[in-house]
């Protein structure tokens, strides 16, 4: 069997790309996918979604971490999915709706960026020098100083392997504000290391970053990662937050064939 795919990145957090509108994909294949994702003897990429027909909306995304396993969303990969969605005419609009593994989303599918909708967050646990949220995947946030030389693998797999989040995992965010925003480094449950950047992790900073002061996030905040920045913007309801949109670039890197 000869796979075709495509690669595409969002600010350095990258994908493979599947049409699988005739649901000939086996995605019940873990391993398989985890060694398509795999950079030394597959194709390479921090995750692979499969584009899916669905009745009620103009298309369905399912999300496989780089592992293998079924993911959780992924708001770099929601606005991927929807940039290659009309790059194959799957879609003809510059509006779409679709489903992904926590709801439905909207995107807006621009020349040079897209902007996805992402889930309200109605609850922010803050911790002991950290916050929990759910922004579509969980996340772990801490504020912290000199980010850019931070071990993130060994201290972000230490709090994703420990006692409380052991089982189910978290991804763990260090962030740095300043003048010009929030400089956010992520490592990534599924991919259990460092990404260049995380769509849902870039979100919950932002989010975090409102709740308590800092920086410059009033109802929109820029975020740069190692692969590039991004913008969320967001309505803020005491403790809660509301219409909230990821905004940044995602683009066609390559396609090609792989024989299964």
């Amino acid at each position: 069997m000869i796979l075709s795919f495509s690669k595409y990145h969002g600010t350095g957090n990258d994908f493979i790309l599947i049409d699988d509108r005739t649901k000939s994909f086996p995605a019940d294949n873990s391993e398989l996918i985890a060694h398509l994702c795999d950079r030394r003897f597959g194709i390479g990429a921090d995750g692979l979604m499969l584009l899916r027909k669905h009745g009620s909306y103009d298309f369905e995304m399912i999300y496989f971490n780089a592992d293998g396993k079924p993911g959780s969303m992924c708001g770099n990969g929601g606005r991927c999915i929807s940039r290659f969605a009309s790059d194959i005419g799957a879609v003809i609009k510059d509006h779409v709706h679709f489903l992904a593994s926590d709801g439905p989303h909207e995107a807006i599918i621009g020349k040079g960026t897209i902007k996805l909708k992402m889930k309200d967050v109605t609850e922010i646990e803050a911790g002991d020098g950290f916050f929990f949220l759910d922004t579509g995947s969980p996340h772990y946030v801490r504020i912290d100083l000199n980010v850019a030389e931070l071990d993130v693998y060994s201290k972000g797999r230490k709090i994703r392997y420990s006692e409380r989040f052991a089982k189910e995992g978290t991804n763990v965010n260090f962030v740095e504000a300043g003048p010009d925003g929030l400089f956010v480094r992520t490592y990534e449950r599924g991919v259990e290391d460092e990404t260049y950047s995380c769509g849902t992790g870039v979100t919950a900073c932002a989010l975090v970053a409102n709740l308590i002061g800092v920086g410059n996030a009033v109802k929109h905040c820029k975020v740069r990662t190692k692969g590039g920045n991004l913008m969320v913007h967001f309505e803020r309801h005491g403790n809660q937050f509301r219409n909230i949109w990821l905004e940044g670039p995602a683009a066609f890197v390559f396609k090609g064939e792989y024989s299964l």
